[in-house]
């Protein structure tokens, strides 16, 4: 069955029945018997489209669509008018009103399927387009609009947002010692409702940051007042989020980093490359948990790679996912390209099933030139 809702108002009950069965068997239907009835129905659920006979008693069909026009919550949805009023008065009363569809009792009732299909694949048409720009706008404000430049490194960055993708982020803040923290994470969830709590979460993780790093540059500390921040907060307080935190040190070319439940990082040297075995609980799970942190050496030559899971959860050609391990080998291949990111996407692509990413996909490729 259709998801879509349908509020069907008749007062004649051979007719209500007849609607409610049959458009039943394709969407929930609910049905009222005058124009009052209908406004308290659509006070406890706005449905999708009301299909509405014109005259009934105590209100009629078209002070019902007067009373939704005066609202901004429902004076989009869809409304045909169904009745046995066939003069052009009626028509063109119904017209001005902005009815969007007018059919004549006796109907035909494919006819009437057929309408109403075309209304709500034009709800979907434009909901999805909706969704798609605030989507975008939502995606480009979690992400900076320039990186740091620091000599004898490059600090690269590519992100691909999906409509039904989740919230990846992205941020950097520079402290007062010319060290650097890099702050990577994927709220969990599908569609807008991630990318607002992941936009949301940015916001409190930048502010965090700046009044902490007062205190303490201990990655693991850091770490932990996010993850009581998320369990306090009235807003967030249902969101859950990976969370790579990383203090990095150019002059002293070490990366230290805490790990709550994100992707593990790969480290990739001229020798070869490896996942270090480090990470702890996601955020906001637990009150009071302890994370830790790991300090690796960022040689001349190597470099260290970040993600999200749209990288390792794409499916490959044989129905699997292309895992840890699949990462770690695509971005050993890369490591000498002259544009890795670039190189390590396409080389996932030639494995997978698709030929594009299905979820949002963040990269950040942290590279110290060899001298």
């Amino acid at each position: 069955m259709d998801e879509h809702t349908i509020l069907i108002v008749e007062d004649d009950s051979t007719v209500r029945e007849l609607l409610k069965y049959r458009l039943g068997k394709h969407y929930e239907v609910y049905t009222a018997v005058n124009g009052e009835e209908a406004l308290d129905q659509i006070e406890e659920a706005v449905p999708d489209l009301i299909i509405s006979d014109i005259m009934m008693p105590k209100m009629d069909g078209f002070a019902l669509q007067s009373a939704l026009q005066t609202d901004k919550n429902t004076r989009v949805i869809p409304f045909i008018f169904l009745t046995a009023r066939a003069d052009e008065e009626a028509r063109q009363q119904g017209e001005r009103k902005g009815v969007d569809d007018y059919i004549t009792k006796p109907f035909d009732m494919e006819t009437l399927l057929s309408r109403v299909e075309r209304l709500l694949e034009r709800i979907d048409m434009f909901q999805t387009q909706l969704d798609a720009e605030i989507g975008r706008d939502f995606s480009n404000r979690l992400l900076p609009d320039e990186t740091p430049e620091v000599d004898g490194y490059t600090l690269d960055v590519h992100s691909e947002s999906r409509e039904q993708g989740g919230g990846d982020l992205f941020d950097w803040t520079e402290t007062d010692e010319g060290t650097y923290f890099l702050t990577i994470g994927d709220v969990m969830g599908k569609g807008l409702r991630a990318k607002f709590y992941a936009f949301s979460f940015l916001s409190y993780v930048r502010g965090t940051l700046h009044t902490l790093l007062e205190e303490s540059t201990s990655p693991a500390a850091l770490m932990s007042e996010l993850n009581d921040m998320l369990l306090n907060d009235d807003v967030l307080e249902d969101t859950f989020a990976t969370f790579l935190l990383l203090h990095w040190d150019p002059d002293a070319g070490t990366v230290t980093y805490a790990n709550a439940g994100h992707c593990r990082p790969v480290l990739v040297t001229p020798e070869g490359a490896e996942i270090p075995e480090h990470g702890d609980l996601i955020l906001g799970l637990e009150e009071d948990v302890s994370f830790s942190e790991m300090t690796l050496d960022l040689a001349p030559g190597s470099a260290l790679v970040s993600y999200t899971d749209g990288l390792t959860e794409q499916r490959t050609e044989d129905g699997g996912m292309l895992g840890e391990d699949g990462v770690r080998e695509l971005v050993l291949e890369a490591y000498d390209q002259e544009a890795p990111i670039e190189a390590l996407l396409d080389g996932v692509l030639s494995q997978s099933a698709s030929d594009s990413f299905e979820d949002d996909l963040l990269v950040v490729w942290l590279r110290h030139l060899a001298e």
